[in-house]
């Protein structure tokens, strides 16, 4: 175990040692190069309600740069937010509770009023 540990450190300062190369002579990092929202619970539930958004036909489709609609995708991802609440009730921050609620309430008014 403290051998894969050490082994996993080793690749992380051999990505960082290329992203410091690059900065010292001047090169922009590449797009997996480039820096990341901290991954913790409201980056991951922003993410998720994005994901819905797109499903909804809110906003485009990065790959595709078209508004689509799917709204068996965008049921289940909305599912999962609620299931994530009710996991972690109890769990969390007043900030991240009120987040997951305003997310859910806006999706769910966003899907009821593309089901018609």
């Amino acid at each position: 175990m403290e051998e894969e540990k050490r082994s996993t450190e080793k690749q992380g300062e051999g990505a960082a040692g290329a992203g410091t190369e690059k900065a010292r002579t001047g090169e922009q990092p590449g797009p997996e190069e480039q820096s990341l929202p901290p991954a913790d619970f409201s980056t991951f539930i922003l993410s998720l309600s994005t994901s819905a958004l797109m499903h909804l036909g809110e906003i485009e489709n990065p790959e595709t740069k078209k508004k689509e609609v799917n709204r068996t995708l965008a049921r289940h991802t909305i599912d999962i937010l609620a299931m994530l609440e009710e996991k972690t009730k109890g769990n969390l921050t007043e900030a991240e509770s009120a987040l997951i609620e305003n997310i859910l309430y806006d999706l769910r008014m966003k899907f009821c009023a593309k089901a018609g």
